[in-house]
């Protein structure tokens, strides 16, 4: 009998390089996953006699397709192998008796009797098991299967994630949690961030954003992630569930889970796309050759400087385009894995010198020991961003130049006035740039100590750090137009850095166990130690009479010689531990309960407050398991849900509850010196703590007919106490004018739905639908206490001109968002404002009597900046090879207030104006006023994402699988709104719509894709 020798391949530098040659193509065809077999017989005899066949074979899915990564078992054994990229297999099995057992996710387990056969093939069938039970949610310290989850959570998997190449990983999930609302208001800058609201306002000064926790790292920075990186993010939207992460999860807590390396052959991944982005929606001003008609009819009371500028334009970056490409390899055995990755992105903005450039890597490794019973995850990712901050601004300053005039004198040179500023010239004349590092690093390791319970520590460390660098040349208009004249033509210079490190160490206990076959407990108790800190420094200087050094040498400005260079610097920590727990525990997969305490203690909350309990309790019951449901034909499964919470909002300053001392500024002491003083800054309040969130949920999770339709509908009511703001207090006894304390409520109310029907799926074609709605009330319930008596507060500025104030008047008990102020009664015969007073009367303004105080004000309520609904409606459309997604989403019933026709649209603007001047605002001849009469309608619904993709049938040994995809974004938008794009003009918080006049240019984009597996 000929030999045959079987070598494994430990895990290890050597199985990585193999690895990487496996994926490059060296392959042979007796290697296989993890085993080198050296093959000189299909049969051969072990140390005991026995005959042992070698099997070869492949796995294919449903349409034919090879399997890569099918665990492949010798059943009651502990032999198994992975198959590689392309579906083979290669196993050693004892006897023709022998079962073979094939198994992957989404797919039902094979058992093959291997018999005399040498050669399998084997096609899977996808699992009959829905999604719901398949679907593993991320809940904070661990995991449940959908089926178990008893609180608010809302999962979103790679493949539900939007195509439009996303700035941020909330850009992939934008429309599809409902409840969740993401607004851009610098539209398609690269250097903007998402507003994030989740269930309404629930603060006034304190931290509005969701706790992002990625890969376990609480307060983790979402710069570090790329979107091929991630692999499903999960919103715990109610305080039945936030409430295992205390006083930081008020505004919810979003949870991304990034790709990790699982057992299998190599593979090798790359995604790539271009996008292309054009000008949406600009304002509607006047052309160069329109202003002069009207200056010429009479109509503009303006001179005519004989140029045609189209100054907006000339912000614009017309040849922008973006590009993303990430290559990913992974692999491993079972007991050893691994994931990495490398990312490039180039975003280009569609303003002028207005780009981000950045590189990010990322390494995941899994490794098991001491007989399986210990696993170890560790993680590492670092992103190097380039940033050119210099453009991306000047648009409503452009936008309302004369437009006869230009931005060059007759020689060539920039052209500068005391009036207004060059902004194409500063594109030109000054930089500004940052330069950011942000690394994470964590570690986790487990330890199975008997059966069902386990050991785990959890650490990690964050690091984001930037410098920041900016110059203005001496031929700058900010150089030339200097107000101290002694620096007047010299350059001026900046830098700036800052540093914010993050420390976590999480120990936690965990139990599992199915007694009696009905009795289900998870329990998970833990401790958690997390250190902030930052610092940074600012310097600048002026005076420089040469432009060769920039930013590179502040000491050679002479302003510093003066002592009129300014410096600055700042140094801050908090430290929060935490004891927590949870327990979750099913009866006979019917009735299910979920306890959650925390207690945690803050060095920022005041010397009376340090310490808070966070408890919560939910409770499900799966009444689909009952008797009388459990042959229903029409409901195939139907849960209950209920929960309260209770969580907190630690997110104000460090070192706001004590004294903290000031500069008081440099005075002339008795001995003839110069001396800064120092005194209290801010006001101690050892009662200082954190908000308080009481959040209560019901909820019910279905799926009908034959598991065509399902979704879940969540009806909340939430309270937040203890809102902290500023106040004004008496002196004495307190130091300085005001203080920071607890003194308001925030509540609201809403409901939920969200909904998924497969509509058609017959032969070669399918249609599937996804819907989610949502609806919200946000009332103020109260600001004042015995102390302090606040009975209204006013949000959103309208800026722009007049100084007409804010628009905005919440008052105790009302509604957030309400637009109060004078109501449109029409005009008198030469063009002057007549509004409607208290009893109805249409009188000038003059004798409209202002002010927030009820009982006497004019001012009436005049719509609510807050959209009363919100929707979106995702169509997934299949043939063969093609896939064509179309995403549509809406804000309906709200009111925006139209700033840009409020200044432009008035011919007292001496500038250029919008055409609507002459139209539907020709009869103003009058000053700039705030009333309904520029409110607006803001109901709209976008065409928001369309993408057609195919995917191609691959039998090569060099590629598994192919795709590429177009996709177009903000296609279009349906709304009777006039102004900017509605999508824009913020809708979170307690000031929004208030158009910004200004705004980043709406865009529409349109991108090309492609994704390779090899």
């Amino acid at each position: 009998m000929k030999k045959s020798f079987i070598k494994l391949i430990k895990p290890g530098p050597v199985m990585i390089a193999g690895s990487v040659l496996l994926g490059l193509g060296f392959n042979h065809s007796g290697v296989f996953a993890a085993h080198i077999n050296i093959e000189r017989s299909a049969t051969f005899s072990t140390k005991t006699g026995q005959a042992q066949i070698q099997v070869q074979g492949v796995v294919r899915d449903e349409t034919g397709q090879p399997v890569p990564g099918v665990s492949v078992k010798i059943k009651g054994t502990t032999t198994v192998v992975a198959t590689d990229a392309n579906g083979r297999f290669s196993i050693a099995a004892p006897a023709t008796t022998s079962v073979l057992v094939f198994t992957f996710i989404g797919y039902d387990a094979q058992e093959v009797t291997v018999g005399n056969r040498t050669n399998i093939t084997v096609n899977l069938k996808p699992s009959s098991t829905t999604l719901e039970t398949v679907d593993v949610v991320a809940v904070g310290y661990g995991t449940l299967k959908q089926k178990e989850v008893t609180s608010a959570v809302s999962h979103v998997g790679a493949e539900d994630f939007r195509q439009s190449g996303s700035r941020n990983p909330l850009d992939l999930i934008q429309g599809k949690v409902p409840g969740l609302v993401l607004t851009r208001t610098s539209g398609s800058n690269p250097n903007s961030a998402v507003d994030v609201q989740l269930r309404g306002a629930i603060t006034v000064t304190g931290s509005s954003s969701p706790l992002f926790v990625i890969d376990g790292i609480p307060d983790a920075n979402p710069d570090l992630l790329q979107q091929d990186d991630i692999e499903s993010i999960d919103v715990l939207k109610d305080g039945s569930g936030a409430a295992i992460y205390g006083t930081r999860a008020n505004a919810g807590v979003i949870i991304i889970t990034t790709k990790k390396g699982k057992a299998g052959p190599p593979a090798f991944n790359y995604s790539s796309y271009f996008r292309k982005e054009y000008l949406n929606n600009r304002p509607d001003f006047l052309t160069a050759d329109e202003y002069r008609q009207k200056i010429a009819s009479g109509e503009i009371k303006q001179e005519d400087f004989g140029s045609n500028t189209d100054f907006y334009d000339a912000l614009v970056n017309h040849g922008n385009l973006s590009q993303n490409h990430n290559l990913s390899m992974s692999g491993g055995s079972e007991k050893s894995s691994y994931r990495a990755s490398i990312n490039y992105r180039d975003l280009q903005g569609v303003a002028l010198e207005n780009g981000r450039k950045e590189y990010t890597v990322r390494l995941n490794i899994n490794q098991k020991g001491f007989n399986d019973r210990l696993s170890a995850q560790f993680n590492i990712a670092s992103n190097f961003n380039n940033a050119n901050m210099l453009g991306g601004g000047g648009w409503e300053s452009e936008a309302a130049k004369n437009p006869t005039l230009s931005n060059f004198n007759p020689d060539g040179s920039f052209r500068y006035d005391q009036l207004s500023t060059n902004e194409y010239a500063r594109l030109f004349m000054e930089t500004n740039r940052r330069k950011q590092q942000t690394t994470s690093a964590d570690a986790k390791f487990d330890l199975d100590i008997i059966d069902g319970l386990k050991a785990s520590v959890f650490g990690s460390v964050t690091r984001d750090s930037r410098n920041d660098g900016a110059y203005r040349y001496k031929n700058s208009e900010f150089s030339l137009e200097n107000e101290d004249e002694n620096f007047r033509g010299g350059g001026y210079a900046s830098r700036g850095s800052d540093l914010s490190q993050r420390f976590a160490l999480e120990p936690t206990l965990q139990f599992n166990k199915t007694i009696a076959e009905v009795h289900s407990i998870n329990a998970v108790a833990g401790y958690s130690y997390r250190y902030e800190l930052n610092e940074g420094s600012s310097a600048s200087n002026m005076g420089f009479i040469n432009d060769l050094y920039h930013e590179d040498k502040l000491d050679e400005g002479t302003a510093l010689a003066l002592g009129k260079a300014s410096m600055d610097s700042y140094k801050n920590d908090n430290t929060l531990v935490a004891f927590f727990g949870r327990v979750n525990y099913a009866f006979n997969n019917k009735y299910l309960a979920q306890f959650i305490l925390r207690r945690e203690g803050s060095s920022r909350f005041g010397a009376n407050n340090k310490w808070g309990n966070f408890p919560a309790v939910s409770v499900g019951w799966n009444l689909s398991e009952e008797d009388f449901l459990k042959d229903s034909k029409t409901i195939n499964y139907l849960k209950f849900r209920a929960g309260y919470g209770i969580t907190g909002n630690s997110g104000f300053a460090n070192n706001a509850s004590r004294v903290t001392l000031g500069g008081g500024g440099r005075y002339l002491f008795p001995d003839g010196k110069y001396y800064e003083t120092y005194g209290p800054s801010r006001n101690p309040n050892p009662n200082l703590k954190w908000e308080t969130k009481r959040e209560l949920n019901l909820g019910l999770d279905f799926r009908m007919m034959d598991n065509k339709l399902s979704g879940s509908v969540d009806v909340f009511k939430r309270t937040t106490k203890d809102l902290l703001d500023t106040y004004i207090t008496p002196q004495p006894p307190y130091v300085q004018s005001t203080i920071y304390a607890n003194v308001g409520q925030i509540s609201s109310k809403g409901i939920e739905l969200a909904l998924s029907y497969a509509a058609i799926k017959k032969g070669d074609f399918s249609w599937d639908i996804d819907v989610t709605a949502s609806t919200l009330k946000n009332t103020l319930d109260s600001y004042s206490n015995d102390l302090f008596k606040v009975t209204s507060k006013t949000f959103g500025e309208i800026g722009g001109a007049g100084a007409l104030g804010d628009a905005i008047t919440t008052y105790e008990g009302g509604s957030l968002g309400e637009f109060w102020g004078k109501k449109f009664a029409g005009f008198t015969e030469d063009g002057k404002w007549l509004f409607y007073n208290r009893n109805g009367e249409a009188v000038r303004n003059d004798q409209i009597r202002t002010g927030t105080d009820l009982a006497t004000t004019d001012y009436v309520k005049l719509g609510n900046a807050i959209p009363k609904y919100y929707a979106s409606w995702n169509n997934n459309f299949r043939y063969k090879q093609f896939d064509l997604r179309i995403f549509l989403r809406g804000k309906f019933d709200y009111k925006i207030l139209n700033t840009t026709a409020l200044t432009y649209g008035n011919k007292n603007w001496s500038g250029n104006l919008l055409r609507e001047t002459f139209t539907k605002h020709n009869q103003i001849d009058d000053t700039y006023m705030y009333s309904d009469y520029y409110l607006e309608e803001g109901t709209n619904v976008k065409i928001d994402e369309v993408t057609l993709g195919y995917s191609f049938k691959l039998n090569s040994k060099w590629a598994k699988s192919a795709k590429i995809y177009a996709t177009g974004q903000n296609l279009a938008t349906i709304t009777g709104y006039s102004g900017n794009d509605p999508d824009f003009v913020r809708d979170t918080g307690l000031g929004p719509g208030v158009d910004n006049r200004g705004a980043y240019p709406s865009t529409r984009s349109f991108l090309i894709g492609l994704n390779v597996g090899f």
